[in-house]
């Protein structure tokens, strides 16, 4: 690694940094002010994360607060599903909304041009790119294959997890095939998102917990090697860190069978798994966001304790999940502080 390398892409390349580099997941919006005014001026969430400019300044807002060494771009998971024709919008209160699922030979003739039908995004990452500081790491990512089927074949009932469950016992050939599906349209999308500009990128397995042991096999991880492969034989070569969120008891075998070049971990990460975890990839996590909105002595004894136990290795320090809306700027300013001195 050169002087000029960003430090984020450092420690994905195995580097262990005196100060861990920080970001954090929802960092970009939600929580800021700033964003919630710039939201407000375009109702639609799908039409404002498919805006260049606005994505591109919702994405620059937490860097310039608080000085992140990360820039995740702005953007939602369920672009795929929109790339393959199913009518995707988002209801207030309500969240995503699917409509029907498009016949699986329609879409898999859409699948290898997902990246060209979502090159908005690409011309947010090209912004970005010119305007981001060359020391902050931008980050492009699309969802786990089984997270994005989730909504896709069930609707609006995605958090539903029995009812999706269920579509793997009573349907397999489907799943099958919806899954070669979305596996294709990810791979090209993240092929775009690596032409445009992105330095790493994640996988977002939003819903990799609570399977039986074969089911986690079937659905997490050979989706993620097959992703990571069809990835880079598209030519990719940059970091990617996968997340399969909640899956704990599994995240040991996820590292030793997907060639992920870092691990994202979940709030429920004991910390000698962590340290276990991290002696084979470099790792990524797991504040959770409830103390990070809670604040105090909690909070300053959970951050110096992951900084203790896994600050000696490649570690990037993040949160277990996403920021919640209501956390105060203060906590997050208080949390880099800790991590920083």
């Amino acid at each position: 690694m050169t002087s000029h390398t960003p430090s984020i892409v450092s420690v994905l390349h195995g580097q262990t940094l005196k100060t861990p580099p920080v970001w954090f997941m929802r960092q970009a919006g939600r929580h800021l002010p700033e964003y919630r005014e710039l939201r407000a001026t375009t109702p639609d969430f799908l039409s404002f994360c498919l805006t260049p400019e606005k994505a591109a300044e919702a994405t620059l807002q937490p860097v310039r607060r608080y000085g992140m060494d990360g820039a995740i771009l702005f953007s939602d998971i369920l672009v795929i599903p929109m790339a393959l024709g199913q009518d995707v919008r988002f209801e207030a209160g309500e969240g995503p909304v699917l409509g029907e699922l498009p016949p699986v030979a329609q879409m898999a003739d859409l699948a290898g041009s997902a990246g060209e039908a979502l090159k908005a995004v690409g011309e947010t990452l090209k912004i970005l790119r010119s305007e981001l500081p060359k020391e902050v790491t931008l980050i492009g990512f699309c969802g786990g294959p089984w997270t994005v089927m989730t909504y896709m074949l069930n609707g609006r009932k995605a958090h539903d997890r029995s009812l999706i469950r269920a579509f793997v016992y009573e349907q397999p050939q489907l799943v099958a095939q919806v899954m070669d599906v979305v596996i294709e349209a990810s791979a090209q999308y993240l092929k775009m998102q690596a032409d445009c500009g992105a330095q790493v990128l994640k996988i977002f397995e939003s819903w990799a917990e609570g399977f039986p042991d074969p089911l986690f096999d079937q659905l997490v991880i050979e989706p993620h090697q097959r992703l990571v492969r069809r990835v880079r034989e598209l030519g990719v070569t940059l970091p990617v860190i996968g997340f399969p969120r909640g899956a704990e008891a599994r995240c040991i075998d996820y590292v030793e069978q997907v060639e992920v070049q870092g691990m994202a971990l979940g709030t429920a990460t004991p910390l000698a798994l962590g340290q276990a975890i991290q002696k084979k990839r470099p790792i990524q996590g797991a504040l959770d966001p409830v103390v990070l909105r809670s604040g105090g002595t909690a909070l300053d004894d959970m951050v110096l304790k992951m900084k203790s136990a896994w600050g000696q290795g490649p570690y990037i320090f993040n949160l277990g999940h996403g920021i919640f809306p209501d956390t105060p700027i203060a906590h997050v300013e208080r949390t880099l502080h800790l991590i920083r001195s």
